[in-house]
């Protein structure tokens, strides 16, 4: 089963840059690659930065720790990238949610994670510009560095899902199989039943068609989604072009809501 697409709001190229005079109860949902961090060759090539470690620390001042990463890493990942500076994570796209006063919750692993474990890493180990990529709760082969094995790869997760009901998410050059049940729509919908972020306007920022479910859940709850990265049909209501405008965004909001 290939993930649901939104309905597109609009093509992005359409989209201008998101208001910084925002109300001060806004709840920040960001995405960590091609949001708050560069997308590198290989997603170990990742690692913390004190920038953006200063950065998140004054949103969530400002904002009273209502900022959550939402990403499709792995929750120790998270952690290892951010410093442990972010309490409110949603990590596997929000399979596992911990939330502000740090308690954890997880779905079960799916049954046909064993078969796709498998498949794709025996695909990895046939074709080293191929890199394969275990969450518990997910599986990805990664192919930036072999864009030839683009449709391989899309057509043996496509089997995969088929045959084990495993959720398809295809992204910026990577194919993953999830386990059915949550979403970064779901998982922002479950950070705003909670403390701190209860009665805030939420904003969803990311770049990839993951984030598709984040900016539809934020317009459906009273707030909006941003993209990052190039024009294409999306259900976000504004645009950033990269990562570093992201970061002026941001620090143009916190300075902002400060006021």
């Amino acid at each position: 089963m290939t993930a649901a697409r939104p309905v597109a709001r609009a093509t992005s190229a359409d989209l201008r840059a998101p208001p910084q005079d925002l109300p001060r109860r806004v709840a920040l949902f960001l995405d960590l690659d091609g949001t708050l961090a560069p997308i590198m060759p290989r997603p170990d090539d990742v690692g913390p930065d004190p920038a953006r470690a200063r950065l998140l620390s004054r949103l969530s001042e400002t904002l009273e720790d209502r900022v959550a990463v939402v990403s499709g890493r792995s929750l120790p990942d998270l952690d290892h990238i951010l410093d442990r500076g972010v309490p409110a994570i949603g990590a596997v796209h929000g399979l596992v949610r911990r939330s502000a006063d740090g308690a954890v919750t997880t779905l079960e692993p799916h049954a046909g994670l064993e078969d796709a474990r498998r498949i794709l890493g025996e695909l990895a180990h046939c074709d080293r510009g191929l890199l394969f990529e275990d969450k518990g709760l997910s599986v990805a082969l990664h192919y930036r560095n072999a864009p030839n094995a683009a449709e391989a790869v899309t057509e043996a997760a496509e089997r995969l899902s088929q045959a084990t009901g495993l959720i398809l998410q295809l992204g910026d050059m990577v194919a993953e199989l999830r386990t059915p049940g949550a979403d970064k729509g779901a998982a922002l919908t479950a950070f705003l039943r909670e403390t701190p972020f209860v009665g805030a306007l939420p904003i969803f920022v990311g770049d990839d068609l993951t984030d598709e479910d984040g900016f539809a859940a934020a317009e459906r709850l009273g707030g909006f989604g941003v993209l990052v990265g190039e024009p294409r049909p999306t259900a976000a209501r504004y645009r950033l072009a990269d990562t570093r405008e992201v970061g002026r965004w941001l620090q143009a909001l916190t300075a902002q809501v400060a006021a």
